[in-house]
């Protein structure tokens, strides 16, 4: 399996035994779980833009969450969401936007018109891409969930001035990830199958997100992914 990139030391997640940091001080929080693919967006979107210091990570439990998070915090009881200007968001898609728009750092989407047609388009279509991976995994996996995986090699394709979606590396980037992530970890595990075979711009923007410190800080052990995947869905491999 690969191997992690360096992390920084990162807070120990809370419990339902822990205190609530001091809500609404001023204080700008992202709440997340380490191995939620959807807090990841966020987490990635707030390191590339270089806000480690201004938007603390307060990493959640899930299997044993704090009692306060729902009823002080975010009432949807789910991560991501970001404590901010005395209001809590949600939804990553949503918070990656935010961050980008309302934060300071190196601009996630860009101004020329075509690539913002066509990011919004790709953002539109991440849903049922990560749909179709998932249900592929109750079939023959590699074969249903071949599709979604041309269908990000032909979006590779579509400019040519950078290894990403929309040439240079944007939130479209950080909002596939996570799930390319995981889903490449248990094909070639489980099912001994490299998603980036006869796909050679997947296997390019892969090794180009890999030199990335704001996305490799935020990866999975490869092998809890495995372990996760094998637990909820596919309890027969």
């Amino acid at each position: 399996m690969a191997s992690l990139g360096v992390r920084p030391v990162l807070p120990p997640p809370l419990t339902s035994i822990s205190d609530p940091p001091p809500l609404f001080d001023g204080t700008t929080r992202l709440y997340i779980s380490y191995s939620c693919p959807y807090a990841q967006r966020v987490w990635i979107a707030r390191n590339y833009k270089g806000l480690q210091d201004k938007i603390n990570l307060v990493p959640i439990n899930l299997q044993d969450r704090p009692a306060w998070y729902k009823e002080k915090v975010y009432p949807e009881n789910k991560v991501p969401s970001l404590e901010h200007n005395g209001k809590v968001l949600g939804e990553s898609l949503d918070l990656i936007k935010y961050v980008d728009a309302n934060f300071e750092g190196t601009p996630l989407f860009p101004s020329d018109p075509a690539k913002k047609e066509f990011g919004e388009q790709l953002i539109s279509h991440v849903d049922t891409f990560s749909k179709d991976l998932f249900v592929s995994l109750k079939g023959d996996a590699v074969q249903q969930a071949s599709p979604a995986f041309e269908y990000l090699e032909n979006a590779l394709g579509k400019f040519d001035d950078g290894p990403f979606l929309l040439g240079q590396f944007s939130l479209v980037d950080i909002a596939y990830i996570p799930f390319v992530e995981r889903f490449q970890i248990v094909f070639a595990e489980v099912f001994k199958h490299d998603i980036t075979e006869g796909r050679p711009k997947l296997a390019t923007w892969f090794e180009e997100l890999n030199k990335l410190n704001a996305y490799t800080e935020t990866r999975v052990d490869p092998q809890e992914i495995v372990d996760l995947f094998k637990k909820r869905f596919l309890p027969q491999q």
